[in-house]
């Protein structure tokens, strides 16, 4: 019985460690996409309202609706690829410190 018991509370201490690692995990991939899409939005937003200033087709083709369409299509997936690719990094980071060295 006593057995079960430390075996218990050494699981719920293990889930809790992994629980505050995954928030870690996610809370880094957040900020790092939120930096990128602001990036992105700012990189695309440039070019977008100066060729519909400068460009005659784009001035007659895109109305605010497309530009911010494609500002914020941008700024989307750059957060997306930004933060999964963050949150995978930190992961594999992390899990190989746990595992003990190889040796041939």
């Amino acid at each position: 019985m006593a057995t079960s018991v430390a075996q218990s509370s050494s699981t719920l201490a293990s889930l809790d460690q992994k629980v505050a690692f995954a928030k870690r995990c996610s809370h880094e991939g957040v900020v790092a996409g939120a930096k990128a899409a602001i990036v992105a939005s700012i990189a695309t937003a440039i070019p977008t309202m100066a060729s519909v200033r400068m460009l005659p087709w784009a001035r007659a083709n895109l109305n605010h609706t497309a530009q911010a369409l494609i500002i914020t299509t941008v700024a989307g997936a750059a957060y997306f690829i930004v933060a999964d690719k963050t949150v995978l990094a930190t992961a594999r980071k992390n899990s190989f410190k746990h595992v003990p060295n190889m040796k041939p």
